[in-house]
Formats: structure tokens, C-alpha cells, sequence
């Protein structure tokens, strides 16, 4: 199998008939248009019809008729197939960022990225010698390099 890329989670059905609104982690992501298989919980379901609404997709999968059934994957994570994303040269995964070595441009490390979370400001999530947070931003973040799994920041003042 592919390796799979998380894109969005489900929040609710949308109508009587099964359809259900996925709210995408990177807000305007096409990551569902024109594709046949998505990964609902880690199982494959065919995808009938997504489009495009105000903050979400709305996504028809086989097999999801009514109301019901579709209210049971309140919260599941939906993912694709990595080979059906468009990533242009030079352009990265948040997912990429996990598993990297953070070091700051003094040389002390920090830790490992263990999640990025997403939100108004994406943040990596860095376990070390303590848990820290630290906002994905050219301020900080000031260089990656996913072949060497290495990522340099230089913090903001006053943060350990």
C-alpha cells in the first residue's frame, strides 16, 4: 500500500443521505478533488463525489447511505494516497516535518519533532529534554532539510 497522508477529518454528516463534511488540515487543500480511494480510519472507501464548500469538503463515499452511519465517523481522520498529492519541487508535507532533529543556530538540540500541530498558526510539537511548541515561521524556523531529517530554528527570546 501507499504510504498515506492525513488531509482532514470528518465533523459531521451533511444532509439525510450519507455525505459527510470533511474539515481539510490545510484550509483550501484539493487533496480530495478527482480522487477514487480515500482511507476513512485506515480502511479504503471509493469516493463517489467531494466538492469544495465554505471551510470543508463535502465527501460521498460507497457504501454511506444514511444519516447514521455517517454520524458513527464523527472524528475519523480521512487520508490519501501520497502519490495523489501534487507536490511541486521544493514544497514539503507537514508530515515530512516529523521525525526530524530540531537544533537551534547555536548548536544546542532541542529534540525531535513528534507532531505538527495545525491551526490559525501551524506549530511544531518538540520532544526532548521537555515538550516545547514552537510556531512553523521564517522567523524562527530558519532552515529544513528533510534529507538530513534536520531542522534549524532560533527561538524567540526568553523561551528555554
Amino acid at each position: 500500500m501507499d504510504e498515506l497522508v492525513e488531509v482532514g477529518v470528518i465533523t459531521r454528516p451533511h444532509g439525510v443521505r450519507g455525505e459527510l463534511r470533511v474539515v481539510m488540515h490545510q484550509p483550501g487543500s484539493t487533496a480530495l478533488e478527482g480522487t477514487a480511494e480515500v482511507w476513512v480510519d485506515g480502511e479504503a472507501r471509493e469516493v463517489i463525489s467531494a466538492r469544495a464548500v465554505k471551510d470543508a469538503v463535502l465527501l460521498k463515499l460507497a457504501g454511506i447511505t444514511d444519516r447514521d452511519v455517517a454520524a458513527d465517523l464523527r472524528g475519523a481522520p480521512v487520508a490519501v494516497a501520497r502519490q495523489q498529492l501534487a507536490i511541486e519541487p521544493g514544497e514539503m508535507l507537514l508530515a515530512d516535518l516529523v521525525g526530524c532533529v530540531v537544533v537551534t543556530t547555536a548548536g544546542d538540540e532541542w529534540g525531535e519533532v513528534v507532531r505538527v500541530e495545525t491551526g490559525p498558526q501551524d506549530r511544531l510539537v518538540i520532544a526532548g529534554d521537555r515538550e516545547r511548541q514552537l510556531p512553523l515561521v521564517d522567523e524562527f524556523v530558519r532552515s529544513i532539510d528533510l534529507e538530513a531529517g534536520r531542522i534549524v530554528i532560533e527561538p524567540p527570546e526568553g523561551l528555554p
